[in-house]
């Protein structure tokens, strides 16, 4: 746990506070987004957590521990630090650069070595692949994950990332924040995370810290910076489209229809065709026995054909996971010009729609939702 209390900082020859009486508290486990305009404190603020600034007054506790009374040379080893810079050193290799501050703390070559390996993989870097490079043979990509793999070699509790995906293109960036959360979901690591970025903030935050010239204006979850802004600051900053930006928070399984209408690849097509044209539907979902998406048929493809639905199935290739965000996924019906997107679990068994009016549904929209649209039900979902 973090907890600040009246902090303040003022630097010299200056009159105007650069972190003016900032109190928060991050609950262990959790990621906390210090977000605002250039010049706003954030920074400083995150940078006497560790002294590299000190602090004016008020009081910072990491784990109860007030970080003034504490070796500070201590405090910085058992804290992970990440810059946009990334700051490896480039004389070093990438398993040294990781093995920095475990050789510091007296670790064992072997336990040094396995520590190294094991980070490497969780950032999905190859350890037989990249531990002996150096930085000028890796990509941004890569040297950003070897910086986090980095401020995670000696497993602090505690984690600082300033802008640590900001020098990053926009497609490897949001593969760098999505292998991070995976991560952050497994060690449950206490963060805090410095942005400019709203998007980011709300992707990669369970709290969020929006600071203005030095003070902290609100303090919450995401959800509620975006539907409870505290004043015209915040809605300006989080923006006029905050509705659609609550996307970002909900996942597929949010907003899904569970049991939707389909048949069985063993059903026979003259039945199935006869369903489909009772209730209007010129496609419908296939599945098999176990409920493992097949794909769809389409009503013109079962006429005429006197086999099962299986003989005639078509793949569909598109579909989500349950724990996708509801944004990615409207991306992917708009960018596909898709009218339903399946989600599928981990084994490809169907567990429901998404369709564009529930997503317009969820963003505030009304809606008239025709009768039969997706056809007459039965218990198990089946049309027939």
């Amino acid at each position: 746990m973090i907890e600040l209390k009246q902090v303040t900082k003022i630097y010299p020859g200056s009159s105007t506070p650069a972190v003016d009486g900032v109190t928060l508290t991050v609950p262990k486990g959790e990621v906390c987004v210090f977000i605002g305009s250039s010049g706003c404190g954030k920074t400083t603020l995150m940078r006497m957590i560790n002294r590299l600034i000190p602090i004016t007054s008020g009081t910072i506790r990491v784990n109860g521990q007030d970080v003034r009374e504490m070796d500070v040379i201590q405090l910085r080893r058992h804290i992970g630090y990440v810059i946009q810079q990334i700051g490896l050193f480039p004389h070093m290799t990438v398993h040294e650069n990781i093995a920095t501050v475990p050789r510091l703390l007296g670790w064992s070559k072997r336990q040094i070595a396995e520590r190294v390996d094991e980070l490497l993989a969780l950032v999905n870097l190859e350890p037989r692949v990249f531990r002996g490079r150096y930085p000028r043979e890796l990509s941004g990509g890569q040297a950003q994950r070897v910086g986090v793999a980095r401020a995670m070699a000696a497993n602090p509790p505690v984690m600082l990332m300033d802008e640590p995906f900001g020098a990053i293109d926009p497609i490897n960036r949001e593969v760098l924040q999505d292998e991070f959360l995976k991560i952050q979901e497994k060690l449950r690591k206490t963060i805090i995370f410095i942005t400019h970025d709203i998007d980011e903030a709300i992707k990669m935050g369970d709290k969020i810290a929006l600071l203005d010239a030095g003070r902290l204006v609100q303090f919450g979850e995401p959800e509620e910076l975006l539907t409870r802004p505290k004043n015209e600051f915040v809605k300006s900053f989080v923006g006029a489209d905050r509705v659609l930006k609550r996307l970002n928070l909900l996942k597929a399984r949010d907003a899904m229809m569970e049991n939707p209408v389909h048949c069985l690849d063993t059903d026979p097509s003259g039945k199935v065709l006869d369903g489909m044209l009772e209730q209007d539907l010129n496609f419908l979902l296939v599945t098999d026995r176990n409920g493992r998406l097949r794909g769809y048929v389409n009503a013109s493809d079962l006429r005429g054909h006197t086999g099962t639905v299986g003989d005639l199935v078509r793949p569909l290739t598109l579909t989500v996971r349950p724990d996708q965000n509801l944004k990615e996924a409207l991306s992917k019906m708009l960018g596909y010009d898709l009218g339903i997107l399946v989600v599928v679990d981990q084994e490809g068994k169907m567990l429901g729609v998404l369709t564009t009016r529930t997503l317009v549904s969820l963003v505030g929209e009304t809606y008239d939702e025709r009768g039969g649209h997706w056809g007459k039900i039965t218990a198990n979902g089946r049309i027939l």
